[in-house]
């Protein structure tokens, strides 16, 4: 990989990891320690990601329009910033708004990232963002294993360990990431859409449009891991030290299994979906009947698998439909459907359950995961038309 795309990676795991300190024991922190509702927590992490959908699409946008390394300075500060105020104060008003800034500044920087890959390794296809997802799943394993016992010792040095990795990714956006805008016109792409004036932007992102609804799909799927999945493991006696175990599993396979994803060749980008989205339907039906935990790890490491399939091939085919001059608004979109996922999936799945049971919610998931599969299909058929006719 060329020398900038370490450095993405670099920065990217060390920003991920200080927020891996953080996000996994939000609820815990509102409801255990702060004396807040569930539900009260659950509103404040809303917002949080509202301002990260918000985050996504305006840094997409300055990605295009401003200047890459000014945008990724001035949202990296404005995190630095809210996270070293919540180390100093963390009662509850605070927090709210902290946290909620936090996702703004954050959620800025992602489509800068994914784009900035795309522009300077072009030629890597799928590599340059599949390096930035699993600098992202490091970081998540990191944070959360080492989260876990820091927290056990004070929550205080949770604030402060997230504010001290936020600063050192601002000390390396500040001396290495300058140099980078000037790879944002090196975008030459030879793929399903060719740079020729024949596709236009309107049916590029009508195509976008169609390929995100079943990206948002699985998202929402995928967010019940982290919410009634969760609950329903203790529920049924699984102590809580082990599902916190099921995610550290996630993050190190994502890492370490790298070498046997090398062996999965497919040229389409549309096969690692469609076979990715497959392996997720598998992982629910194991989830569905798990009684114990061996097979909730059995289940995760099969969604793991599933998601290294899939997770990389929805920016990559995004790099690959944006017009010139358009790669940061499709990375901040695509950015920003994962988000609204994440957001909107454990309030519904809540819903389910609280009105039926955890298997009725199991049955609406995999009726669902029908539409991935619809979308893939049909996102890029229009382009192609026009491409041939």
């Amino acid at each position: 990989m060329p020398r900038q795309i370490w450095l993405l990676v670099i920065a990217t795991t060390i920003n991920v990891t200080g927020g891996s300190f953080l996000w996994p024991l939000n609820t815990i922190y509102m409801h255990n320690e702060l004396g807040k509702s569930l539900a009260f927590a659950g509103l404040i992490l809303m917002f949080n990601q509202a301002a990260t959908i918000i985050g996504n699409l305006v840094g997409g946008v300055l990605f295009d329009k401003f200047s890459p390394y000014k945008t990724i300075l001035f949202a990296t500060i404005l995190a630095v910033s809210a996270s070293v105020v919540l180390a100093i104060n963390h009662e509850i008003i605070s927090y709210s708004i902290m946290l909620v800034i936090i996702g703004l500044g954050i959620g800025a920087t992602w489509p800068v990232m994914f784009a900035m890959a795309g522009s300077i390794w072009p030629e890597g296809g799928r590599r340059a963002f599949n390096a930035i997802y699993v600098a992202q799943n490091l970081g998540v394993a990191l944070g959360a294993t080492i989260g876990g016992y820091v927290a056990s010792i004070s929550f205080n040095y949770i604030f402060i360990a997230n504010a001290t990795l936020f600063f050192v990714f601002l000390l390396i956006v500040l001396l290495t990431f300058k140099s980078m805008d000037k790879s944002r016109d090196r975008q030459m792409h030879t793929s399903i859409i060719e740079q020729s004036g024949k596709i236009k932007s309107k049916s590029s992102f009508k195509g976008l449009l169609i390929l995100c609804v079943g990206f948002f799909i699985s998202w929402l799927a995928y967010s019940q891991w982290q919410s009634t999945i969760a609950s329903h493991t203790q529920d049924i006696g699984i102590p809580l030290e082990q599902y916190s175990t099921l995610w550290a599993i996630n993050g190190f396979l994502i890492v370490f299994g790298q070498p046997l994803l090398k062996l999965v060749k497919w040229k389409s980008q549309k096969a690692y979906i469609f076979s990715g989205t497959a392996i997720f339907v598998v992982s629910y039906l194991i989830a569905m009947a798990a009684d114990q935990f061996f097979l909730f790890v059995v289940a995760m490491v099969v969604l793991t698998i599933g998601e290294m399939l899939v997770w990389p091939a929805i920016p990559t085919l995004a790099d690959e439909m944006a017009p010139k001059g358009r790669a940061g608004f499709y990375q901040g979109f695509v950015n920003s459907v994962a988000a609204a996922g994440r957001m909107l999936g454990p309030v519904l799945g809540g819903v389910v359950v609280d009105m039926y049971n955890i298997h009725v919610l199991f049955y609406i998931l995999l009726g669902l995961m029908i539409i991935p599969f619809i979308t893939t299909g049909l996102f890029d058929r229009g382009m192609r038309n026009k491409e041939t006719g």
